[in-house]
């Protein structure tokens, strides 16, 4: 599943900040990004507009060192709707800035009761950076830090500038370790005195190809040679994610749709995308198999229906067979049986014998009726309901309907003609 990690370019210090800061709707802001397929390995990387980053199934956003500040509290014990006002109950005398001028996020795994790490970022500056990129229809998942407190701790040098610190050209350290993050430039004395010599062990080194060299020559040590979108792609695979409270990720409407579509035809989907294929692909085979089985059974029938009609009526038309052989039977069998003088079941005295079967006793005869063939009409003027109801149950299971409407009667053979 591919992802694009996006860094975003650290907050301006240089003036004042408002304090209700509009969406920031400048689509010409450059993002250095970072794309991998499997979260290891880092494959496309550049810099370039919101509107021209690549597409890809997730999307992280990664804020620099000095964009997020660490506090150690005990996490207070609260419903998640109330978490956040507890936050600041714990934090107010702790933030330099307006409890209200700070978004708040908790570490991964926090325990209420334990000691945990909370991370505190300017809430109106990340809000117009994250609706600056929704409005290039990129949507981040996920928000990370660049570094985080961490033990064994890790130290990354990088030219000043890259992470937007107002100080002079030169090279800074982003010291993470058990106690905090500290951001140190290597021109004072403030480095020395906060980085343990000897550091404790296990601690890694990393440095940006252009602070490589002064990074070893402050350490006296060779350290890891790692570009901006290497740590980019490291950071995205913290646990972190300060998309929480107010900032947490919704979707819903259109944009639920859009994601699940997108996650669909991502990679790991391509199974059951072939799946389903395979699967719509068998049906209508099976289907057109069987519809060619039904269609071929139902023309031997047909053929050998009308091999039957021709063999047993002889003088039949051979086109009248072959349009319908069933209609040329029943003709051939009624004209056979008028020729011997047997009634067929449609006949006045079959129809006439079956309705004085079930002629109720104390209706007295029937004063007139109206015969045509396969139908007889009863003159039924004063019957009533439960007498019509008799006489239809009564004719029903020998396959005879009676229709009752306007003081009349109609009895036909079922399926022929009428409704019971």
């Amino acid at each position: 599943m591919s992802t694009l990690v996006i860094q975003i370019p650290a907050r301006p210090r240089r003036r004042a900040q408002p304090a209700a800061a509009e969406p920031r709707t400048d689509l010409a802001t450059e993002y250095a990004y970072a794309a991998t397929r499997d979260g290891l390995t880092l494959g496309a990387q550049g810099q370039c507009s919101a509107a021209l980053l690549p597409k890809a199934d997730h999307v992280v956003a990664v804020l620099a060192d000095a964009d997020v500040s660490w506090h150690r509290i005990t996490l207070p014990k609260a419903p998640a709707a109330r978490l956040r006002a507890a936050l600041v109950g714990v934090l107010e005398d702790a933030l330099l800035d307006d409890v209200d001028a700070v978004h708040l996020a908790v570490a991964p795994g926090a325990v209420a009761g334990q000691p945990t790490w909370v991370a505190a970022v300017d809430r109106a500056w990340l809000r117009n950076e994250l609706a600056a990129l929704e409005k290039a229809e990129v949507f981040v998942e996920r928000v990370v830090p660049a570094s985080w407190p961490d033990d064994p701790p890790s130290g990354h040098f990088a030219e000043v500038g890259a992470d937007g610190l107002d100080t002079p050209q030169g090279v800074a350290l982003a010291w993470s370790h058990a106690d905090g993050v500290a951001v140190l430039r290597l021109n004072g004395a403030l480095a020395r005195a906060l980085v343990p010599r000897p550091a404790p062990p296990g601690t890694r080194w990393s440095a940006t190809p252009g602070a490589a060299a002064a990074a070893e020559h402050w350490l006296g040590m060779p350290v890891n040679v790692m570009s901006d979108a290497e740590r980019a792609l490291q950071a995205a695979r913290n646990l972190w994610n300060l998309r929480q409270f107010d900032l947490a990720r919704r979707t819903r409407g259109a944009r639920a749709l859009r994601d699940s579509l997108r996650r669909f035809s991502s990679r790991e989907w391509r199974p059951v995308r072939l799946g389903l294929a395979a699967l719509v692909v068998a049906q209508i085979a099976g289907m057109n198999l069987w519809a060619w089985h039904q269609r071929a059974s139902i023309e031997a029938k047909r053929a050998a229906l009308q091999t039957v009609v021709r063999n047993t009526f002889p003088r039949a038309s051979a086109i009248d067979v072959q349009r319908d052989a069933a209609a040329v039977m029943q003709r051939e069998v009624q004209s056979l049986r008028t020729l011997a003088g047997r009634p067929g079941d449609t006949d006045l005295e079959p129809m006439l014998q079956a309705a004085a079967s079930a002629w109720p006793p104390e209706r007295p005869p029937v004063d007139n009726l109206r015969y045509e063939p396969g139908r007889l009409t009863l003159a039924a003027s004063a019957w009533s309901e439960p007498q019509i109801a008799q006489f239809r149950s009564l004719l029903q299971p020998a396959g005879w309907s009676v229709e009752a409407s306007e003081g009349r009667l109609v009895v036909t053979r079922a399926g022929a003609g009428g409704a019971s």
